[in-house]
């Protein structure tokens, strides 16, 4: 099928361009590369969720690639390069640049990515109705089973996503700031209000911010040494990204909670850490991703704790016994 204007040189551009934002993600974010015949070539694993995690930079021809193959995976691992290029209304030329775009040298090495991904998926049970729409009379355990799927997914693809050395570099800096802020809406202010139960526990002084005037105020009255993380799944929610910006312009080290790394929020912050979601009916990604969201502050406050582990146990001593007398009594 011919393609439009896209299939010209605007989208070799847009392709050379996502190529090298792909092997920064590459080298920033932790993966490892596999080099043969002294060839650089991206990581087979996790193919899927850089897939996803490049979607939005796709423009016209280039998207429509990267749809069919996030909408089918297996179907698209058995396909030739023709019968790819005709399910996406694009050309052989195009899937070749998708290749490229999304670190692969051709379509043989991103058929083989795909298909050991897959492979794994079933193997372990990922793939049980991911992608099937959920119907109003489907039984609850039918129900159960795609969300279990899709969220196992969700957070195997986010440990793939999440460079461990930024997680360190975000521990050591919480674990040494004077104050640490949290800004969030929505869905998201539920997760940094979480961080903020959490770290709170351990004595850290931290704070979660929704409300924008209170939270700006607060961001302002940042110093170097303090810490703001902002939490958004789309790195776009605007207010987030103020609060950030003024942190950040007072001297703060600024963490992003994102599932986007070329987001504003994630191009504003000093660190970024990222997390992957898989959508279901009547939970679309912002929902979904709320999960992913938690994994990886979990693993944050405990990589704190651990930094801090003798004030952490300390303060734990402390709170337990404080709450100890609201507990209802156990019968001897």
């Amino acid at each position: 099928m011919a393609e439009p204007e896209m299939d010209g040189t605007a989208s070799t551009a847009v392709a050379d361009s996502l190529v090298r934002g792909a092997a920064r993600i590459g080298s920033d974010h932790g993966s490892e590369r596999i080099t043969t015949n002294g060839v650089n070539r991206a990581p087979v694993d996790g193919v899927l969720a850089r897939v996803r995690t490049l979607l939005p930079d796709f423009t016209g021809a280039l998207q429509r690639v990267a749809e069919q193959v996030l909408a089918d995976p297996a179907a698209a691992s058995r396909a030739t390069i023709v019968e790819l290029a005709e399910r996406s209304g694009t050309s052989p030329a195009t899937i070749t640049r998708f290749c490229r775009a999304v670190g692969f040298d051709g379509y043989a090495d991103l058929r083989l990515g795909i298909a050991a991904e897959t492979g794994r998926a079933r193997s372990a049970g990922w793939t049980v109705d991911i992608g099937r729409e959920i119907q109003p009379n489907d039984p609850l355990e039918r129900v159960l089973g795609q969300i279990m799927a899709a969220d196992t997914r969700a957070m195997h693809d986010t440990a793939t996503l999440l460079d461990l050395g930024e997680v360190e570099r975000a521990a050591v800096a919480i674990a040494a700031a004077q104050r640490v802020n949290i800004f969030g809406a929505s869905g998201s202010a539920l997760v940094g209000e979480e961080m903020q139960f959490s770290l709170h526990r351990i004595g850290i002084p931290v704070w979660a911010w929704t409300d924008v005037h209170n939270g700006l105020a607060s961001a302002a009255l940042s110093r170097p040494g303090d810490v703001a993380l902002g939490i958004s799944h789309s790195g776009e929610t605007g207010e987030t990204i103020e609060l950030l910006a003024e942190a950040n312009s007072r001297g703060a080290t600024t963490i992003a909670l994102t599932s986007f790394p070329r987001s504003p929020l994630a191009e504003l912050a000093d660190i970024v850490l990222l997390t992957a979601t898989q959508a279901t009916t009547f939970r679309p990604d912002a929902l979904s991703a709320r999960h992913p969201q938690l994994v990886v502050l979990d693993l944050l406050y405990v990589a704190v704790a651990q930094r801090t582990h003798e004030r952490s146990h300390a303060a734990f001593q402390r709170t337990a016994q404080a709450v100890h007398g609201h507990k209802a009594a156990k019968d001897s």
